[in-house]
């Protein structure tokens, strides 16, 4: 099958979190199955743009409300990436650094999406299968089944993939004449709760829509941020798809990143050189448990509630363990983050800001990764942690319940808890300040979440089924 992801983000052009590492390595594994996965994403002036060599693909013009614009598709020359990728430029909106937080944001992803459609358009066949990711992309179905340009796209199979649905893309119908020409009498597949809603319409309109674990499916006919009833009406072409991880890029015993490789064998001994290594350079004791948060620091990875987690897991456990936090977001947190590295010295530290090389260092010198979420539709932070032998600290919700069976089950290897607040934080530290002091089952528990498999290869053929399916 030839298959187009249009995303918002993909690794490594782009990424803010987790949608970018899911579209950097959905494709590749599509590919390794035989089947021909291309990406298609704005271009945004990154470092990998001007580190790659590019090919015009086309050039062409389409129409946003009254203006008429020109675009041009791109093509990554090299291959590299094991799938095509075309990135898509249009003057004056999408030739910026960043990614979100603009003020015209509603105008840039709706171009984009205009310009994918009218690209695709112009292509002398169709693609098998045309796969949406969240809301930045989820007004194509819509354009290809009542755009009147486009309806010669309409038998093109789409799917759409939730990523996080508390983000929907929200537009006021003055916003209505962005869209290309369409059947007004068709305006309700655009509308919800009064408005333009383009996750709600994607939902609406896709052919199939998956979300990215069981559990998130679940929870969403019961808590996705006012979609509630559309779920609970759609149930019957939505699916739950698990992800997984790029093996080849999260691995212990080849990661660049890391100061010693290990494997399952050699766990104890190269994850204690990689915490030597944090200890070192931000002033912990690296006889004690190293418990870390990586990650946003927004209200829904519970990020609010971590300085007084920390604060109050001092209180009670004494200097039992050392804490490391790296993350951005927002400006508060971030400050009283800073001020705890004064106040707490040698037992606490952080990171203010995003650094790729120093999240693996922490991944692998790191003995428990927190993750208090209180949404976390998939969640990778904690199957990387497994991955290199990091046991995970997690609330039970969306993908982390799907992922982390507790210590205290049969076979379990990470700490789950109930509720994103203090007293569950500091009970599951003292958790883990106690296995940690039993050697031989906290031994286990590493060794045994490094071998399950958590690679791509189980999930790609649940999408390739799905795709079957239509």
């Amino acid at each position: 099958m030839e298959i187009l992801h249009v995303s918002a983000e993909c690794y490594p052009m782009a990424k803010t979190g987790g949608l970018g590492d899911v579209v950097g390595a959905l494709p590749k594994y599509q590919s390794r199955l035989g089947h021909y996965a291309k990406v298609v994403l704005p271009m945004y002036r990154t470092k990998y743009l001007y580190q790659k060599e590019w090919v015009v693909d086309y050039k062409g013009y389409a129409r946003m409300g009254d203006w008429t614009f020109e675009y041009t598709i791109i093509k990554e020359k090299s291959g590299e990436l094991g799938f095509d990728l075309y990135l898509v430029d249009i003057n004056g909106l999408l030739d910026r650094e960043k990614i979100y937080g603009y003020d015209d944001d509603t105008e840039r992803f709706t171009a984009f999406q205009i310009a994918v459609v009218d690209w695709i358009s112009r292509w002398e066949h169709r693609p098998d299968v045309v796969h949406c990711h969240d809301h930045h992309t989820a007004l194509i179905p819509f354009m290809f089944q009542y755009c009147y340009s486009y309806q010669h796209l309409r038998m093109v199979r789409t799917v759409l993939t939730i990523h996080n649905a508390q983000y929907q893309g929200w537009m006021g119908w003055d916003k209505s004449v962005y869209i290309p020409a369409y059947d007004t009498w068709k305006a309700g597949m655009l509308e919800w709760d009064g408005t333009i809603n383009p996750l709600a319409s994607g939902i609406k309109c896709a052919w199939k829509v998956t979300t990215v674990s069981y559990s998130y499916l679940d929870e969403l006919r019961n808590e996705s941020n006012g979609l509630e009833a559309l779920f609970e009406y759609e149930r019957g072409k939505c699916v739950g798809i698990l992800n997984g991880i790029d093996a080849d890029v999260w691995d212990p015993a080849t990661d660049t990143y890391l100061k010693a490789h290990y494997t399952i064998k050699t766990v104890a001994e190269g994850k204690q050189k990689n915490k030597v290594s944090i200890c070192e350079q931000f002033g912990l004791d690296v006889k004690k448990p190293l418990i870390v948060f990586i990650g946003r620091l927004v209200g829904e990875k519970a990020a609010d509630i971590i300085p007084d987690a920390i604060k109050s897991a001092i209180y009670h456990h004494g200097d039992g363990a050392n804490y490391m936090v790296l993350g951005s977001g927002d400006p508060f947190l971030e400050e009283e983050l800073r001020r705890m590295a004064v106040n707490f010295k040698g037992v606490y530290n952080s990171y203010i800001g995003y650094d790729e090389g120093l999240s693996h260092l922490m991944y692998a010198g790191a003995d428990f990764l927190l993750m208090p979420s209180r949404v976390e539709p998939c969640g990778l932070n904690q199957m990387y942690s497994m991955r290199y032998g990091t046991v995970p600290m997690v609330r039970s919700t969306g993908g982390l319940k799907d992922t982390v069976v507790d210590m205290g089950d049969l076979d379990g290897y990470g700490i789950r808890f109930n509720h994103a607040s203090v007293d569950d934080i500091v009970y599951s530290i003292g958790r883990a300040i106690r296995v940690y002091q039993d050697k031989t089952n906290f031994n286990w528990m590493r060794k045994h979440m490094m071998g399950i498999d958590l690679s791509w290869e189980n999930s790609v053929q649940q999408y390739i089924s799905v795709y079957e399916s239509l």
